[in-house]
């Protein structure tokens, strides 16, 4: 009986997140529920406070936002955007797969999937298509490359999956690089094909009125800035450059003094910049994981969690599946990977030992799934941006990306999983 009250819950606050009601009211308000029923109100509480306080999620996620708000005040951001737009004017045939690759490096430095998109489709859109391709195809280019953010130290799946795991954020980025790398190289490969296939490479004669390029003077250390932290700990966590080896938080603090003195912006803004993007990354991103926990708390109360874990024991052939489209899916549909990834490795990824399954890699494949879903959904913000500056409809970009995201999911399942 309780496991029927639960699964009628889950399907509930599936409705209301596809129907776009604030997630983590939802997530919340249902794990209360569910530990009332189950006679355990106080769960849910102690849930609540216990994720309040997850030090190495916060130290990581907030410290990258600080930097990523730092970024955007000094203007650095821009720079490095609009440096690798003139690269692409340049690069002919080349520009559809180009500008994937352009915006997956750029999300690196932005994670946020729609500030990237903002930041990089008002310059990479209007280049494709006054080189004729398609305003769709334009699109769906640069929002193809919206999931570099996986290799970004501060994604909050990153901090999930190493806590799991028991090691560092920048051994889960290294042990998912080859999957995420390969995946968005099959994505702008087949995009490229779609659009060769279609005849949208190439003939496209933009309308007057169209969007024009905003072209600035390009100072070559700004435009590095944005990714100097994620230099630091690639060269540090390698051993390249052994004094290079540090945490997130001192990586993105060094950025940050080192775009104040190359930008020699006010310090006092730049500072608050710092502060108010930690505040909005606790409250928009640790809020996902503070709800998510009283959500599974409310799971675990009703033994919800128990039941999916002997069922997926008893059916092993379908945990390699589940891991990788049951995140995929419910980003898909719901336009957001964060809450059904974090539900989903909160819950079912502490016990992948038991399916055979290394922890760290099957937390890595339900990120890198939630993340795909989210980059092919018609109403996830990123997409809605790309395909506003295109004047296209969302779903348009979304058929033209289909094909490449999926191949791309399968390629990370079979390097991740098997």
């Amino acid at each position: 009986m309780m496991i029927m009250l639960g699964a009628l819950i889950v399907i509930g606050v599936i409705w209301l997140l596809l129907k776009r009601h604030e997630s983590r009211m939802v997530l919340i308000a249902a794990g209360i529920l569910m530990c009332a029923i189950a006679g355990k109100p106080m769960a849910a509480l102690d849930a609540f406070a216990k994720s309040m306080t997850n030090a190495g999620l916060i130290t990581s996620v907030c410290s990258c936002m600080g930097f990523a708000w730092c970024m955007k005040y000094t203007g650095c951001d821009k720079h490095l955007v609009v440096a690798i737009g003139k690269v692409l004017k340049k690069m002919g045939f080349l520009l559809i797969p180009g500008a994937t690759l352009a915006t997956f490096i750029i999300n690196i430095a932005i994670p946020s999937a729609a500030g990237c998109s903002a930041a990089v489709g008002v310059i990479f859109i209007p280049i494709m298509m006054s080189a004729g391709i398609h305003p769709a195809m334009a699109a769906a280019a640069v929002k193809s490359g919206t999931y570099g953010s996986m290799l970004n130290p501060g994604l909050v799946h990153n901090g999930v999956i190493a806590k799991l795991a028991g090691t560092s954020v920048t051994e889960v980025i290294g042990n998912h690089m080859s999957a995420t790398v390969m995946g968005v190289l099959v994505a702008a490969v087949a995009l490229t094909v779609v659009a060769i296939m279609l005849k949208e490479n190439k003939g496209y004669v933009p309308a007057e009125g169209d969007a024009t390029v905003e072209d600035i003077s390009i100072n070559p250390l700004y435009a590095l800035m944005p990714l100097l932290p994620v230099i630091i700990l690639l060269l540090g966590s390698t051993k390249l450059v052994p004094v290079f080896k540090m945490g997130v938080p001192q990586a993105m603090l060094i950025g940050a003094l080192l775009s104040l003195a190359v930008t020699r912006k006010s310090p006092v803004k730049l500072t608050k910049s710092f502060f108010d993007g930690m505040g909005d990354a606790y409250a928009n991103i640790i809020g996902i994981i503070i709800s998510v926990g009283v959500f599974v708390a409310g799971l675990n109360s009703l033994g919800l969690i128990k039941a999916l874990i002997n069922w997926m024991l008893n059916s092993t052939g379908i945990v390699k599946i589940a891991s990788a489209f049951g995140p995929f899916l419910l980003a898909l549909i719901s336009g957001s990977g964060d809450a059904a990834t974090v539900a989903f490795n909160e819950a079912v990824t502490p016990h992948a030992v038991e399916f055979g399954l290394n922890t760290m890699n099957m937390g890595s494949m339900a990120a890198l799934g939630g993340t795909l879903g989210r980059t092919i959904s018609p109403i996830a913000g990123a997409t809605i941006i790309c395909a506003g500056i295109a004047g296209v409809d969302p779903m348009e970009v979304c058929k033209r990306n289909a094909l490449g995201i999926v191949l791309a999911l399968i390629v990370g399942m079979v390097l991740l999983l098997f």
